[in-house]
C-alpha cells in the first residue's frame, strides 16, 4: 500500500497539470461525440489494387461505414506502392528490399462537394531477401498487409483531427 501512495499522487498531479494545458480527448462524448459521429458518416470509395483492397478493408473495419445513402462524407484514396531492392552483395544479388506505401486522400463533403481535407500519409518496411523465393514473397506480402493497416490508422488519425477541428468551428 505504501508503494501505491506516491504513484497515486503522481497520477493526480499529472491529471491536474494536463487539464490546464488545453489537451482535450479526441473522442470526447464517446459514440455520440462529434468525431465518432463524423467518422461513422464516412463512405470509403473503392481503391485500386491489392494494397487498395487491404487499405479499404482496414478503413471500413474501423470506420463502421454508414448504411447506403446515409453518408455525409466520401473518402477518396490513391495509393503508391513501391518495392525497391538495395544492399547488393558482391555477386550483384539483392539482400534487402524496401516496401513503401504512400496514400494521398481527400475527404469530400457530399452535400456541397467541398474538399474538407486533402492530405497524404505513408509508411515503409524493410524486408530481408533470403535464398527461398517463397519466403521472400511471403515476407513481401506480410509487409504489404502490415503497411496497409498502418496507413489506414494514419488516415483515421488525420480524419479524426480534421473532424474535431470542424466540430470546434461549429461546421
Amino acid at each position: 500500500m505504501k508503494r501505491l501512495a506516491p504513484l497515486t499522487g503522481a497520477l493526480l498531479l499529472a491529471g491536474t497539470l494536463l487539464g490546464g494545458c488545453g489537451l482535450q480527448p479526441m473522442y470526447a462524448g464517446g459514440g455520440s461525440g462529434a468525431v465518432a459521429r463524423g467518422l461513422s458518416a464516412i463512405e470509403v470509395s473503392a481503391i485500386e489494387g491489392r494494397a487498395g483492397w487491404l487499405v479499404r478493408n482496414a478503413l471500413v473495419d474501423k470506420l463502421d461505414e454508414p448504411a447506403s445513402g446515409a453518408a455525409r462524407y466520401r473518402l477518396d484514396v490513391r495509393l503508391d506502392d513501391k518495392l525497391e531492392g538495395f544492399a547488393l552483395l558482391s555477386d550483384d544479388t539483392i539482400s534487402r528490399e524496401r516496401r513503401t506505401l504512400r496514400a494521398r486522400f481527400q475527404l469530400v463533403d457530399l452535400s456541397s462537394g467541398k474538399i474538407m481535407l486533402d492530405d497524404s500519409v505513408g509508411s515503409d518496411a524493410g524486408i530481408d531477401v533470403v535464398s527461398s523465393d517463397y519466403a521472400t514473397i511471403a515476407a513481401e506480402q506480410t509487409a504489404l498487409e502490415n503497411l496497409s493497416k498502418d496507413v489506414a490508422d494514419r488516415i483515421l488519425t488525420s480524419l479524426s483531427l480534421r473532424l474535431r477541428e470542424s466540430a470546434g468551428d461549429g461546421r
